[in-house]
């Protein structure tokens, strides 16, 4: 049943299990680089706009800025000609981006730079980093920033809470929230007229999920696709967590020092992902990797997809057939995870520096230009102000299916976050990975990534 892509399925775990957490990521980002830069608000190539600060002073002060891409589309030449704008508006400061592959591959390079002595200036990483950011002292916080800024307060209360939230470690804030997302569900209303379902209407429950799924599968087409590689799978399970949760609880502490892996929720959460491939056959098996997604479901080869925001102009610009975004579906309640990157400010850096970084974060940030990074790219639009634009406003009447990851925020919350991250972000994924292929069972699963990470967690109690 279904052999061409159930080959496929094969091909990406058998690539999988060749692949270090978060590098199935790293294939949207080398797309991001090499698509063309079409998008760009004001028209310009990404070549014309890199030669901007070309005229610079050579007394100008050099920032550097490192920054991941984790979408499809032409996300790095737009951070590109935001920089471009901003050296030309600021000709005694040159920021000079540079592209570091993925999240995880950015944040390896910054420890590398700071043990090299040359840190990166300003950095974009995960807001999810923020515990790791604070305790080993790679960004620095910014409330005295904030504080020395006639406009700090009132720039702080315009960003969105759902994104504020993660921003904080210990009552300080220690990142500014940039390209940020939540997942949504995508669907091909085509397929869904083809079968007899109404294309208005979404799945808004798992019991609706399977059933809309069942119908929807056929020799060509899974109904569901849901990402399970590492580096992904994580932020997917965190949105099933928290609708399945008695209280709303998420998958951690707030405080960032404790994991609540293994409840009987979440046990039963993860269960329904290994039916959907094994009971009810409406999942290719095996290990879905997070960059297939957006192409097969381009391609027709499933109905549904689970998946960021940020890959919305790329579905958009590219899909052949009618296509609608919805919340994800819930249990117990409807939620989601929301994700993305935020800006940090290097620690130990000199004062200039240090307002000069501040200077070009606010810049990035402004109101119209997050407006226009939202159309853009698909990123939700971070500040509240950002959605009084008459930009904002045109978008979602010309382009609906994007209004809905904005809508979704107020009932979304933070994707595992803890100290040590990207260690507790490698257990769970690797113990779900267990589970997906056979090895382990849902409970077996995580009871051992619950006992793993309360092991690695033990030193921040």
């Amino acid at each position: 049943m279904k052999k061409n892509l159930a080959f496929a399925a094969a091909a990406c775990m058998a690539a999988s299990a060749l692949a270090l957490s978060g590098c199935g990521n790293s294939g949207n980002a080398q797309q991001a680089t090499q698509a063309p830069a079409t998008q760009a608000a004001s028209g310009e190539t990404t070549a014309a706009a890199a030669e901007a600060p070309a005229e610079s002073s050579g007394d100008a002060l050099h920032l550097t800025f490192y920054y991941p891409v984790n979408v499809g589309g032409s996300a790095a030449q737009l951070i590109e000609k935001i920089c471009a704008d901003f050296n030309a508006e600021n000709p005694d400061i040159v920021v000079e981006p540079v592209y570091t592959g993925n999240y995880d591959d950015t944040v390896t390079k910054i420890q590398t730079a700071i043990q090299g002595g040359t840190p990166p200036d300003v950095f974009v990483s995960l807001a999810t980093q923020r515990f790791t950011m604070a305790s080993t002292g790679m960004a620095m916080p910014l409330d005295d920033l904030i504080a020395a800024d006639e406009e700090g307060e009132a720039y702080i209360s315009d960003f969105l809470e759902g994104f504020m939230e993660d921003s904080y470690v210990d009552g300080q804030i220690y990142s500014i929230p940039f390209q940020r997302s939540t997942e949504i569900l995508y669907y091909n209303k085509d397929a869904f007229k083809e079968v007899g379902l109404d294309p208005e209407k979404a799945p808004t429950t798992w019991d609706e999920l399977v059933e809309y799924g069942q119908k929807l599968t056929n020799e060509n087409r899974y109904g569901v696709g849901i990402a399970l590689n590492s580096g992904s799978a994580q932020w997917q399970f965190t949105g099933f967590c928290l609708q399945n949760s008695v209280n709303g609880e998420n998958l951690m502490t707030e405080d960032g020092k404790a994991v609540l892996f293994d409840t009987p929720e979440n046990v039963e959460a993860l269960q329904l992902w290994l039916d959907l491939q094994n009971k009810y056959e409406i999942m290719a098996p095996g290990i879905v990797q997070w960059t297939d997604l957006p192409t097969q479901f381009l391609a027709g080869e499933v109905a549904m997809i689970y998946h960021t925001t940020g890959n919305l102009a790329n579905i958009s610009q590219n899909a052949e057939f009618e296509f609608g975004t919805a919340f994800l579906p819930g249990n117990k309640r409807q939620a989601a995870a929301t994700g993305g990157g935020n800006f940090y400010i290097s620690n130990g850096i000199s004062e200039d520096r240090v307002q000069a970084a501040w200077k070009f974060i606010k810049f990035a940030t402004e109101t119209e230009r997050a407006a226009q990074w939202s159309l853009d790219t698909g990123y939700v639009a971070t500040r509240k102000s950002c959605f009084e634009t008459d930009l904002l406003k045109n978008y979602y009447e010309e382009l609906p299916q994007a209004k809905i990851a904005y809508e979704q925020i107020p009932i979304s919350k933070p994707e595992l976050t803890t100290y040590n991250a990207a260690e507790i972000w490698r257990v769970l994924n690797d113990n779900i990975q267990a589970a997906v292929v056979g090895d382990a069972t849902a409970q077996e699963a995580l009871t051992a990534a619950q006992e793993q990470a309360t092991e690695i967690l033990a030193e921040y109690q």
